[in-house]
């Protein structure tokens, strides 16, 4: 049931919100990757913790991340961790606070266990196949189970604060009478607000996502009852040779009701 590498991923994703956040409060020097996005020492080091603590216990499994090179091997393997240390860096270097940890296990191309922190508010969302979603609160450390909601009027719509086009904004104002909100969210967390019922959909129509983007917040979607399908209503498939995602969205527990 991969429930001791939940376990893992959870200590893991803690120990890498602490490096991360001691980064944040005192300051960092940004550099351009070769595809233009920003990296900092707190992705770098996140990643390199994340991997060894991972691969410690786990040394069979392969891994692919953002900051590391991809060895293609990790198609011979049946268990991949999928990791994106520092999901929304630009929200990082903004100091908007809404920046997340990304960690994924696949099991034959699907995620079986998955964690996402957000290290700012001190919450650690979490799931496990066929076992539910759940968020962690690390004030208290308490976990509550979490549900999407089953609204089809009146919805919250969340765009990303970088990366929103105009393919998304017509989508909105053609269906205005459905949609009473859009709020701007950063990173993953869009997808942990709509899968703890805060939220009902999200469209991502521009480009450069990867299946690190991803492949955390798919299953806890998923198992809090809701989707995340490619634009032709089919679930996404990981640890590809080609690990561009495509246009995708987010949506509460209306598989069919989404707007084409």
């Amino acid at each position: 049931m991969y429930i001791h590498e939940l376990s893992r991923m959870i200590e893991v994703a803690k120990k890498a919100s602490k490096v991360i956040l001691d980064i944040y409060h005192n300051g960092f020097h940004v550099e351009t990757k070769d595809d233009d996005s920003p990296v900092t020492e707190a992705d770098k080091k996140a990643d390199e913790l994340i991997r060894e603590y991972l691969g410690k216990y786990f040394p069979t499994y392969s891994f692919l991340t953002e900051e590391h090179a991809d060895n293609l091997s990790r198609l011979d393997n049946d268990l991949v961790f999928i990791v994106d240390p520092l999901d929304g860096t630009k929200d990082f270097v903004c100091y908007d606070d809404e920046f997340t940890i990304n960690i994924a296990l696949a099991y034959k191309h699907k995620i079986v266990a998955s964690v996402v922190a957000v290290p700012v508010y001190g919450f650690i969302y979490y799931a496990l196949k066929g076992c539910g979603a759940y968020k962690l609160d690390l004030k208290t450390n308490e976990a509550k189970e979490i549900f999407v909601n089953n609204k089809t009027i009146d919805l919250t719509v969340l765009k990303s604060r970088y990366h929103s086009v105009k393919e998304e904004e017509e989508i909105f104002k053609k269906y205005s009478d459905k949609i009473k909100h859009v709020d701007v969210a950063g990173s993953a967390y869009k997808a942990c607000l709509i899968a703890e019922g805060k939220a009902e959909l999200s469209y991502r129509l521009s480009t450069g996502t990867k299946e690190w983007d991803t492949a955390a917040f798919d299953l806890l979607v998923s198992e809090a009852g809701g989707y995340v399908l490619s634009l032709d209503k089919t679930p996404m498939e990981y640890n590809r040779r080609n690990v561009q995602n495509d246009y995708y969205i987010i949506v509460n527990n209306l598989k069919n009701w989404y707007f084409d």
